[in-house]
């Protein structure tokens, strides 16, 4: 299929190149015109702008949108919108904001468009391993979009199957990396609900290594104190242990290069989706204890740094290449 790339960093870029290696056609836009001839070079067909972009795509024009929530991915809709054909497809591959993605298809249909939101995991290791999706927008809009979406997804791999999982009776894409959530919105909600449950797991490993590290400290008896290789814990429990998962497989490539994590402040960022994950489970009434201490330990840490503060950031440079270096 043909698709017209908006936005080439990191996620864009590699997703741009993954598609490309499965045998679609890119037509790429971003306003780094580096960026948009870096791709040119792996075989995009660069473009100048949004108008230029459209005119070398197909009917009905796929139009992916990676930007960052907010404002540019806000303003870019809303030109795409404003010169699209009856039929095309709009889709947003970011983390925007599951109430804006409702609003948006229903502005778009208005005029006759499709708006398709793609919440999208694997971070800058998407490129090798495959993006796991979580798809929003009417079901023959998604399922025309299909061969996109098998060519992103990591596939089945080497995965075991789940255990009474009737493949007669649920759909195989989940075993392939990709669902349909619902209608417009839920992609991107399904999504959030997915990096609100990240920032706990982070959390939880974090605060476990900041324990282990510490328990070397002057403020217990001495016959107490161990100097535990917190390289090797992380990695014997990346091997059989019930919390082994690629957040530690990331901690445990960190630690082997620097078990202090001197090149990392500790000043850790949020991209928001945590507290729109704490804001729906206040609009619910749904518990969220875990969540949301690990969303105001993320505030604290801009404030007072501890080791384990350093071992999220190096998780979030590991998965996402987040850069939170020391000042």
């Amino acid at each position: 299929m043909k698709i017209g790339m908006i936005g080439l960093g990191r996620m864009g870029g590699n997703m741009a190149r993954r598609l490309m290696a499965g045998g679609h056609q890119i037509v790429a836009f971003d306003r780094n015109a580096d960026a948009v001839k870096a791709l040119a070079d792996d075989g995009a067909e660069p473009a100048t702008s949004l108008d230029d972009l459209r005119s070398n795509l197909d009917s009905p024009a796929i139009w992916w949108v990676m930007l960052p929530a907010g404002e540019i991915t806000e303003a870019t809709i809303e030109t795409i919108g404003a010169g699209a054909q009856a039929g095309d497809i709009v889709i947003d591959g970011g983390n925007s904001f599951y109430k804006d993605d409702i609003r948006r298809a229903k502005a778009l249909a208005e005029k006759g468009l499709h708006y398709v939101d793609v919440g999208t995991s694997g971070g800058v290791w998407g490129r090798e391993r495959g993006y796991c999706m979580m798809i929003g927008g009417d079901k023959e809009t998604v399922d025309l979009l299909d061969p996109i979406f098998d060519t992103l997804a990591p596939g089945t791999g080497d995965i075991v199957k789940t255990p009474g999982r009737d493949p007669d009776k649920v759909d195989s894409r989940a075993e392939r990396g990709y669902i349909h959530a619902g209608p417009a919105g839920s992609g991107h909600f399904v999504k959030m609900i997915h990096n609100g449950i990240e920032y706990g797991l982070m959390q939880a490993y974090a605060e476990g290594f900041d324990i282990l590290k510490s328990k070397n400290t002057d403020k217990i008896a001495e016959d107490q104190r161990f100097d535990l290789n917190l390289t090797d814990i992380a990695e014997v429990w990346r091997r059989g242990s019930v919390i082994s998962s690629w957040l530690l497989d990331l901690t445990a490539i960190a630690l082997a290069k620097d078990e202090m994590l001197e090149e990392f402040s500790g000043s850790v960022a949020d991209s928001g989706e945590g507290q729109w994950t704490i804001d729906a489970a206040m609009e619910q009434k749904v518990p969220a204890n875990v969540l949301t201490a690990s969303l105001f330990a993320r505030y604290r840490s801009r404030i007072d740094h501890t080791y384990g503060d350093k071992v999220l950031s190096a998780m979030r440079y590991g998965f996402g290449g987040h850069v939170e270096i020391p000042q």
